[in-house]
């Protein structure tokens, strides 16, 4: 019985087999913790240096006056071009060969970039987008079935402002190759209306009607000259055609304006606004 303790006993040999197994564990886990808080340290001093890089790079931006467009592109580059290394450094850290993870990324370099189509082709876009210049930062501008004030240009998106306020993402891509109305770009615009007139009126008062409420407005430029003719006779009514050149900031204002006007002025003369209207013929028998 006594030999039997003594064999179940660990013996010498085994017990130090046992202590370098800890031994091992422990400076492993000494070594993998010293790389985790290292790769901690690296990524909040990088997170702060990033921050400070990105003032510093708007900051001189600004001091130069470079167009805001260019602004917004470079900056959101900069950011993700600097978290990039940052994350390339982190993984260094934390023991993984840099070059096993580039060879990673060259050999999956096909299949990235196939996934990233589209982003790619939106980062073309921005760069066609800043060459040429279709538009630019505060714009007002209707591409892809949206209108809006151009608010930033990233390097993939274009972000727009709706009049209601409604934030809008655009791929620079759809933007660079599909079809942009840019309303800003000339000082001049010109505003249309077509007011239908019932067929007894007289057209030629109607005429002077007109020509008197335009000539009263100083926002409408007598040079290109306003035009009033008439437009179409129409199943239910005569439209006229009134066309009047502004300035771009006063288009809606004088829009709108003188819509009231045009109202309240042919309700005071007697002016009609006929309504749809339909004669039925019945035939006897």
């Amino acid at each position: 019985m006594l030999s039997f303790i003594l064999a179940a006993e660990p013996s010498g040999t085994d017990i130090t087999k046992l202590e370098k197994l800890v031994q091992k564990f422990w400076d492993w886990g000494v070594e993998a913790g010293s790389h985790l808080l290292a790769a901690a340290l690296i990524f909040i001093i990088g997170r702060i240096l990033i921050s400070f890089l990105n003032k510093l790079v708007a900051r001189i931006l600004a001091r130069r006056k470079v167009d805001p467009s260019v602004q917004s592109f470079v900056k959101s580059l900069v950011s993700i071009l600097l978290t990039v290394l940052l994350i390339v450094a982190v993984i260094s850290k934390l023991g993984v060969e840099t070059t096993s993870f580039a060879a990673l990324l060259a050999s999956a370099g096909v299949a990235v970039g196939m996934a990233l189509s589209g982003n790619l082709q939106n980062f073309a876009g921005g760069l066609i987008v800043l060459l040429f210049r279709p538009y630019k930062v505060g714009d007002v501008i209707e591409s892809q079935g949206e209108t809006g004030t151009v608010r930033e240009i990233q390097i993939f998106h274009t972000i727009l402002t709706t009049f209601d306020n409604k934030v809008i993402y655009i791929p620079n891509g759809a933007l660079s190759s599909g079809t942009v109305i840019n309303y800003s770009r000339e000082e001049l615009r010109r505003v249309d209306w077509t007011i239908g007139v019932e067929y007894d009126t007289d057209y030629d008062m109607v005429e002077r009607t007109v020509r008197d409420l335009l000539a009263t407005d100083q926002r409408i430029l007598n040079k290109p000259a306003p035009f009033v003719a008439l437009h179409t006779l129409a199943d239910s009514s005569v439209n006229i055609a009134i066309r009047v050149w502004v300035k771009n900031a006063d288009y809606w204002d004088v829009y709108f304006d003188m819509n009231k006007r045009i109202y309240a002025e042919f309700n005071a003369k007697g002016i009609g606004f006929p309504f749809p209207q339909l004669t039925v013929h019945q035939a006897k028998d």
